[in-house]
């Protein structure tokens, strides 16, 4: 906690202009990318260099990083109610890091990941999934160690580091389902597994906190209690937010991708279906020339 003043007034007004410099530095590198290097990398071929979606997830992913990272929900989260903070990460680990990998065109990917160096050969072998998942849970576990909520909640360069940790452990953890290069996808069966796996591990610490007795987190147990949220209940909520919230926005992407593939599956087996259907069907075309072939039938003596 940053000390008396916060609680005296929890609402007022505190300027983070890092965050401000890192989200006009993302501004500016999107703007550049595709201003500069795309008609570069793409434009001579006639390609798109980005796409009309490929926009909207950009600044959807900037604009909900910016109300993460900024006033109020930073503050609120580092010194106030520990559901916020858990809003905050679910944000920074499960939505603005798949919006910005949705942003990136494949051009500009494939600038970064596929050339010969070794900082490619690393981003590879880390967004595997098998590294990105375990890395990705072995943070999400470690950010709710006591130690770690404690100095992050009276530090704000050493939460501002957490929040990046954790932040880039889920772009990697993202790529294999919704990178940009197709050729580092999972299967769609595949995406769907890995998504309910991913599901599962936020639900032990989201239980421990459901059901947890007296005060988990000591810094967050002060008499200033907004909207008379008691710390029992913060923390039910905090819980709650981990294990419904997030739980529920993976399980509806499992959802969805499901009926998309299930979709295209039937699709494919219609396909294959009238394909062989049409195949076997002999045209009037055919009987003719059949028939011509036999010559005319033989003459009863």
């Amino acid at each position: 906690m940053t000390g008396g003043l916060a609680a005296v007034d929890p609402w007022r007004l505190q300027l983070h202009p890092e965050v401000w410099l890192l989200v006009a530095a993302l501004i500016g590198l999107g703007y550049y990318a595709a201003r500069v290097i795309g008609p570069a990398a793409v434009g001579g071929a006639g390609g798109t260099i980005v796409t009309r979606n490929q926009k909207i997830f950009f600044f959807a992913g900037v604009g909900l990083l910016w109300v993460a990272a900024d006033w109020p929900m930073h503050d609120v989260a580092e010194e106030y109610l520990y559901s916020v903070h858990m809003v905050q990460h679910l944000l920074i680990s499960f939505v603005v890091p798949p919006l910005l990998l949705m942003a990136m065109p494949g051009w500009l990917a494939r600038l970064v990941v596929l050339d010969a160096s070794r900082s490619a050969a690393v981003l590879r072998r880390l967004a595997h999934p098998v590294v990105a998942g375990v890395t990705f849970n072995a943070v999400q576990g470690l950010i709710h160690w006591g130690a770690v909520v404690e100095l992050s909640s009276r530090n704000g360069a050493f939460h501002y580091l957490v929040h990046l940790v954790v932040f880039f452990t889920a772009l990697l953890m993202w790529f294999p389902v919704v990178g940009p290069l197709r050729d580092m996808h999972l299967s769609e069966p595949g995406k769907m597994i890995y998504l309910f796996l991913m599901s599962v591990i936020p639900t032990v610490p989201a239980a421990w906190l459901a059901f947890a007795e007296g005060s988990v987190y000591p810094v967050y147990d002060h008499p200033v209690r907004l909207w008379g949220i008691s710390v029992t209940a913060d923390q039910q909520a905090a819980g709650a937010v981990m294990k419904v919230l997030g739980g529920a926005y993976l399980w509806t992407l499992i959802g969805i991708r499901f009926f998309r593939w299930s979709a295209a599956q039937r699709r494919l087996d219609e396909q294959e279906r009238r394909a062989r259907f049409a195949a076997e069907q002999l045209t009037t075309a055919d009987v003719e020339a059949a028939l011509a072939k036999a010559g005319p039938p033989p003459i009863e003596p």
